[in-house]
């Protein structure tokens, strides 16, 4: 093999077999050099030669032998998914997250803080930064060793990191959220829709694992849709794909106002609160609330239908605060899509619940970095910080 390369062309020889070396370790328990050389299809000397740079770099360790091994054991190795971290944040209307995780997607720490709806983009960044910080600190880490970090929230964001419309959060379009969250962390900032998210999320470590195509459809205090084509999040050419709700005739601007028309609250309920008691009553069998239940629901699957109708997907996943009644949304959710589908896909209820956005927005953060450091079109870098 060496003899097709000259020159120049070794040096890139040697980083495909470091690359190889790295994917025969990550993720796998703690090999020998016999099974890394195995597993990456080199010589076992060449093997040797790799590990030993990237034990010198980092990314690699030697792992004690287990108790009670007989004579002299082989060496074995494992990848160190601590040797760099990501963070993912998700800006909501409600509520500020943010988690923290190894290169293998490993939960370090995560935390969250309330915010008010009415909060303006002062006040509501105040809080983000003030969560970031508290991950930072609960995680035992410091901005500069991020090494990407996503940033989640509604409306439309652009390439570089700006939100470029957003109806659901006062004051945020034209936010440069990438820029902002650059004072706190080093590497890549990128910043993505909340839903095309959760729908990511939901991919990796939900209900929709073994799907390729996937309709998210958030249901809360506003309704939004992430699209998930061949296992990739569909984003389109202006990132605005999934966003049918803009179209009043879809009926996802007045779905949630039919939740807040119910009489039977205690006196003084916030009407952001009121579905919660709409639910309730209607797993109790109450007829009012029932029917305002199937006038949320038709609004909800007119909007979804037609996604289903131009995608075909596999799955469609039910995500966001309202799909915690479940019990009482998915069957007639079901039914007002056979009315309309040609094919009514499969409808789950999310399994991530109110972490599914910062989940996604990790993952996003580790694709990013698997395709600009563990991918062999870009090679591997140094483990070390990204400089500011």
């Amino acid at each position: 093999m060496t003899g097709q390369f000259a020159g120049g062309d070794l040096s890139r020889l040697r980083q495909l077999n470091t690359l190889a070396v790295v994917h025969a370790l990550r993720r796998q328990p703690p090999r020998t050099l016999t099974e890394v050389a195995r597993a990456a299809g080199l010589s076992r000397p060449a093997t040797e030669d790799v590990v030993r740079e990237l034990e010198t770099q980092g990314w690699v360790e030697q792992v004690d032998p287990a108790a009670g091994t007989m004579g002299r054991p082989a060496r074995r190795y494992r990848f160190r998914a601590d040797a760099g971290w990501v963070l993912g944040v998700d800006i909501g209307g409600h509520t500020v997250r943010a988690i923290i995780t190894d290169l293998d997607g490993s939960t370090q720490f995560g935390t969250r803080q309330p915010v008010s709806p009415e909060a303006g983009r002062v006040d509501r960044l105040a809080v983000v930064d003030k969560v970031v910080a508290e991950c930072l600190a609960g995680a035992g880490r410091k901005g500069s060793e991020m090494w990407a970090t996503t940033v989640a929230t509604s409306g439309l964001v652009d390439a570089a990191g700006r939100v470029a419309l957003s109806v659901a959060l006062p004051e945020w379009t034209g936010l440069h959220l990438a820029d902002h969250l650059r004072r706190q962390v080093s590497g890549p900032v990128l910043v993505e829709n909340d839903s095309r998210l959760a729908a990511l999320a939901e991919t990796w470590r939900g209900v929709a694992r073994y799907a390729r195509d996937v309709v998210y459809v958030l249901a809360g205090l506003r309704t939004g849709a992430g699209l998930i084509i061949d296992g990739r999040p569909h984003r389109g050419f202006g990132g605005a794909a999934g966003e049918i709700g803009v179209l009043p005739e879809m009926g996802w601007i007045r779905a949630q106002d039919h939740l807040r028309d119910w009489s039977g609250a205690p006196d003084g309920t916030d009407p952001d609160d009121m579905a919660g008691f709409v639910f309730a009553a209607a797993r109790e069998g109450d007829r009012q609330a029932l029917a305002i239940v199937r006038r949320y629901v038709k609004d909800l699957a007119l909007g979804t239908s037609a996604l289903v109708l131009a995608l075909d997907p596999q799955l469609v996943v039910v995500g966001g605060g309202f799909s915690r009644s479940a019990d009482v949304l998915l069957e007639p959710f079901r039914r007002e899509l056979d009315k309309r589908c040609v094919r009514t896909p499969e409808v789950l209820q999310s399994a991530l619940g109110e972490d599914a956005v910062a989940l996604g927005a990790v993952k996003h953060a580790l694709d990013h970095l698997e395709r600009h450091i563990f991918d062999p079109g870009s090679g591997l870098a140094a483990p070390e910080a990204p400089a500011r």
